[in-house]
């Protein structure tokens, strides 16, 4: 006899109508839409008149959609093709930006694809897979990254710290100026000097000085060692990898692919993207927090009068509209020092704010700024695509210790939220220009599908035939094992909201040769055992017994070299990993759970089953029946 419990069929229903179900809306497609949301720098919130303004000027237009819904990812639209859908965009742009300037709308109105999957299976989280770029479409940039600029950002906070520093050991000095390739201290003395340059020597290991004279002064030149360049080049990549990624799962994009290329170049691809320019303006933006002193003395105050700008002095409009301050232009601490920046409101007024912490150097220098300047304004101001704004400029009232401050005005709670996003995701560690830029569009997408699911649908049929031929029933059996295997492994890909390029539709292929080869173990065990004499139960237990051992260790070794893949591979290769190691842990528990069960359900219950529908047991004149027998006549099993 052989049976299974109950509860491993009832394990092996569940596995199959949850494979069902997550698999099932891969066969509802996608529909072309547009999709408009707020931008984060404006106000505006969408509503019911919006989409109402949206359905008008397609009526109006004449282009028919499938679709117009408002929902908390924003207004959508979906069309028949991608013919009304490029008309729609148009149309709606007109309606809602009548000025054609996008770049400063309140709208990002962008192409998307969205599932035609039911309601009933998006409730319970069935979501198709995500595709690549290859198989998807999107848009593809190629970043150049400008190190020199890396280099000089961090020489300016190297400056900056030395000066703190300094001051704080009391070592007098007649300027610091930062030149293209180091740091230029003057000195009346050469004791001073010594001084200086044993405090840089102690605390900035990454300079290494050189000691010269300018006039009559005496200098002292600090300049980044090899190394330390180096290494401010590469963490400079690595900050802006970071930052883009980061700004683009705030967008809910699936699986970015965002890796550096070369010494100096940042590639990004976003599969499914139609619509370069929002994410341009999006990997564009670099919002940076900067602390000034107010420009308040009363020469400067008259100059500002006048309409001039006092030297030394920059002016900023303040957020919200309320006129110009003039700051110094030296900053006095920036947002690289920020821990965080989560949006609140204030104690005391109960206004929208923004809650930042420094860490300990920030705090160390907030507490010094603050306890040297009491009684004077001090300017934070938000910078971003180089135009500031000063968000607030508060008197300073008392020395503010443990790195916790406070930013408030004219603000929104959406602008308190927006901007405290922005500064946590940082700003860009040096500017970048695109250098490619590439559209895939959905139709060699389309094309691609086609061809790899075609190629998977012969390779499966084949093996189909092959199996049905050489194996009779339970070829049959190790079919629908395969086919379980094939939906465990779709469903699973979806559920876990995985990216199936063209290197994981031939990891997918790769998975059913490796899931039949288990059954192939499986069945001739069985067809040895019969050999062997032993009765037919008898050899349906001791075939899956005896060849699960071989199984799992083939297997275990071929996960390892997949797992050696996913962990140092990226791109395409990290993709076929992916399909790959997952392929191997559903082949397992198809070809023996669930194949078992088919067979246990098929012969179990038959207490004097007499012959197995195997195929040819083949022994040295052997010319029997492919039925086998439990008995032994001579010359045949």
């Amino acid at each position: 006899m052989n049976r299974y419990s109950t509860w491993k069929y009832i394990l092996i229903a569940i596995a199959v109508v949850g494979g069902l179900l997550y698999t099932l809306p891969n066969f509802f497609g996608q529909t072309p839409a547009v999709q408009v949301t707020a931008k984060s720098s404006s106000n505006i919130k969408l509503g019911e008149a919006t989409r109402a303004k949206v359905v008008d000027a397609l009526t109006a237009a004449k282009v028919e959609s499938t679709g117009v819904t408002l929902d908390t990812h924003g207004i959508r639209a979906r069309f028949k093709d991608e013919n009304a859908q490029l008309h729609a965009k148009s149309v709606i742009e007109a309606a809602l930006v009548p000025d054609k300037n996008l770049d400063d709308a309140p709208y990002s109105i962008a192409l998307s694809l969205l599932s035609n999957s039911p309601e009933w299976l998006t409730s319970i989280h069935a979501l198709p897979m995500y595709l690549g770029l290859d198989l998807r479409g999107g848009v593809h940039f190629l970043y150049q990254v400008d190190l020199k600029q890396a280099l000089v950002k961090r020489l300016d906070s190297l400056a900056s710290d030395m000066r703190s520093q300094m001051r704080g050991k009391n070592i007098r000095h007649s300027g610091i100026d930062r030149t293209p390739s180091g740091i230029l201290i003057r000195f009346r003395d050469d004791a001073t000097r010594t001084q200086a340059r044993n405090l840089i020597t102690d605390s900035f290991a990454e300079l290494a000085t050189v000691d010269g004279t300018d006039g009559g002064d005496l200098t002292l030149t600090a300049n980044l060692k090899p190394e330390s360049i180096r290494k401010v080049q590469e963490n400079a990549i690595a900050q802006n990898i970071t930052t883009f990624n980061k700004r683009i799962n705030a967008t809910g994009t699936a699986e970015p692919v965002i890796q550096q290329q070369g010494a100096d170049r940042i590639v990004v691809e976003l599969p499914g993207v139609q619509d370069p320019a929002s994410i341009k303006e999006l990997l564009g933006r670099t919002a940076s927090l900067e602390l000034r002193m107010v420009c308040d003395s009363p020469e400067e105050i008259a100059a500002n009068a006048s309409g001039s700008v006092p030297f030394g002095c920059d002016r900023f409009p303040k957020t919200g509209g309320g006129g110009t301050e003039i700051v110094r232009k030296r900053v006095e601490l920036t947002g690289d020092r920020l821990t965080d920046a989560q949006p609140g409101f204030d104690g005391q007024t109960q206004e929208p704010a923004v809650h930042l912490n420094f860490d300990a150097a920030g705090a160390s220098t907030f507490k010094e700024l603050t306890s040297q300047n009491v009684g004077k304004r001090m300017a934070i101001l938000l910078l971003e695509k180089n135009r500031g704004e000063v968000v607030t400029a508060p008197v300073i009232r008392s020395e503010i210790a443990g790195g916790r401050v406070q930013i408030s005005g004219a603000m929104s709670s959406a602008e308190a939220n927006n901007i405290s996003i922005l500064l946590r995701s940082g700003a860009l560690a040096a500017p970048m220009e695109i250098i490619e830029e590439r559209t895939i569009g959905p139709s060699q997408g389309k094309a691609n599908i086609e061809k790899g699911f075609h190629s998977t649908w012969v390779g499966f049929s084949l093996i189909a035939v092959f199996m049905v031929c050489y194996y009779l029933m339970f070829g049959v059996i190790s079919v629908a094992a395969l086919g379980c295997n094939l939906l465990f492994l779709v469903a699973l890909l979806s559920l876990l909201q995985a990216t199936l390029t063209l290197p994981g539709i031939a990891a997918i292929a790769l998975a059913l040769g490796m899931a039949i080869d288990a059954n192939v173990l499986i069945n001739e065990r069985i067809r040895e055992e019969l050999r062997n004499g032993s009765t037919p139960q008898a050899a349906i237990t001791a075939g899956y017994e005896r060849a699960f051992g071989t199984i799992l260790d083939s297997n275990v070794t071929t996960l390892i070299a997949g797992l050696a893949l996913l962990i140092f591979g990226s791109g395409p290769v990290r993709g076929f990993a992916v399909v790959h190691c997952l392929g191997i842990l559903t082949s397992i528990f198809s070809s023996v759970v669930v194949s078992r069960g088919l067979v246990n359900l098929l012969y179990g219950s038959r207490r004097r089953l007499a012959s197995l529908s195997i195929g040819q047991v083949w022994k040295p004149g052997n010319t029997g029946s492919t039925a086998v027998s439990a008995k032994k006549p001579s010359g045949t099993l």
